[in-house]
């Protein structure tokens, strides 16, 4: 069963905050593993990238094999059926069109003492995106992280999807055309990450590395951070829908096993202001559970992390969506906009009870990378912005100088920085001269 709240019990609050504070992540702690595996790569670049390949995924690989050819992945999208073909291709234009909304505006202007300040726009060079492998790998990941990448004009994107026994997803290597990725990797792990922030003898170093993965990947990016950009360190996936009586029940019950059946760890909780609904959509859960491709882990994830609330009003339940800043929020009620108004914190709102989160996983448009464990309190999903840096620009004239140039010398003083002050007083003096 899940944990099962009402707002207007007397336990509420203390057993809100112990959902809240639920441990949904393993605790193996692999660092030190992840340590070394990172020193081997810098110290012996191809050699131990090929090694850990063959020992972890079982694929011998040699310094021309690291990346697919060309004729390679031409020949793997041959594969692909047209029907799915047409629907990644449907997506990425989607996604494109979406993204390219976001590009955001250099500036410039004058102020009142005569000095022109501003800012520019511009993309970091390079940037890996890091793909899980084998045939369980999402080709939706590789577009809602490369399309925004090139988009913002990244000039060189290399994909790494490690290919586990062999195995390729076809469907990966189209989304990594479609997106216009320079190079797709066979390698995967932390070594992957490690290579893509030191780079070795056949993989340049990049500037940010994109893309989810597991521990071990999660540990790199976490020990690489600093070296280059990382996008976030992301946890298992989670869905709050907030219903209002008006809702089928059913429908309401895949939306929560749409997350749960990523994950044992994956968390999906409803708050509904309608009690009858809240036991109906636990029996459908528990009926959809009886038939579900994926019903072990989604029975497991539902069990242990599943939650539904049942709250007094939509304000209340507006209240509890902001203290649980969850990754997908669906807003399944008759004013979706006027709800979203009064909710701050949410990776991504999905409005109204015909869009359902599945689609913003594939082709709605919005990023479906997203922060995760309460993150989006601080923090926003992946966007254009994340392969952009913004430069602030200033020029003095010798009058704006004068205007200001005496207190940045005061300021410098104070905090007995000399030399900072003398490099504007210098210049005062000869104006005053």
């Amino acid at each position: 069963m899940p944990h099962l709240l009402s707002t207007d019990a007397p336990d509420f609050e203390t057993r809100f905050a112990q959902l809240l504070t639920l441990k949904r992540e393993d605790s193996v702690d692999v660092d030190d593993a992840v340590a070394a595996i990172i020193a081997d790569v810098r110290t012996r670049g191809d050699a131990a990238l090929i090694e850990l390949t063959e020992k972890f995924d079982r694929v011998r690989l040699t310094p021309d094999t690291l990346a697919f050819t060309e004729a390679e992945i031409d020949a793997a999208i041959a594969e692909i059926p047209p029907e799915e073909r047409s629907a990644l291709e449907h997506a990425a234009a989607r996604i494109r069109a979406y993204h390219e909304r976001q590009i955001p505006e250099d500036s410039q202007w004058t102020d009142d003492a005569g000095a022109t300040l501003g800012w520019r726009w511009g993309p970091v060079n390079a940037a890996g995106l890091y793909v899980p492998g084998g045939l369980a790998s999402y080709p939706s990941s590789v577009l809602m992280n490369a399309i925004p990448a090139k988009v913002a004009g990244v000039e060189r994107l290399v994909v790494t999807a490690p290919t586990p026994d062999g195995k390729v997803n076809p469907l990966v290597l189209l989304a990594a055309r479609l997106a216009g990725v320079d190079r797709v990797l066979r390698i995967g792990g932390a070594q992957a990450i490690a290579a893509l922030a030191y780079g070795t003898e056949s993989v340049p170093p990049v500037d940010k590395i994109t893309g989810p993965g597991n521990a071990y990947v999660a540990a790199a990016k976490r020990r690489v951070f600093g070296r280059v950009g990382i996008d976030m360190i992301a946890g298992p996936s989670e869905i709050l829908v907030i219903a209002d009586e008006d809702n089928d029940p059913d429908w309401i019950a895949l939306d929560l096993l749409s997350q749960a059946e990523h994950d044992e760890s994956a968390q999906s909780i409803l708050i509904t202001t309608s009690a009858p609904l809240a036991d109906a959509v636990a029996g459908a859960v528990a009926a959809r559970l009886e038939t579900l491709e994926r019903r072990a882990i989604a029975g497991k994830s539902w069990e242990d992390n599943g939650a539904i609330i049942v709250a007094g009003d939509l304000g209340e339940a507006a209240a509890l969506a902001d203290q649980i800043a969850a990754e997908h929020l669906e807003l399944c009620v008759a004013d979706p906009q006027a709800l979203a108004a009064n909710i701050r914190h949410a990776g991504a709102m999905f409005l109204g009870k015909w869009t359902p989160e599945a689609i913003g996983d594939y082709i709605g448009g919005p990023n479906h990378v997203l922060p995760t464990a309460r993150s989006a309190r601080f923090s926003s999903g992946l966007s254009v912005m994340d392969f952009l840096k913004r430069t602030t620009m200033a020029q003095m004239t010798p009058a704006a100088l004068s205007a200001i140039g005496p207190d940045a010398a005061t300021l410098a003083r104070s905090e007995s920085l000399e030399a900072h002050g003398l490099s504007v007083q210098a210049r005062l003096d000869l104006l005053n001269r």
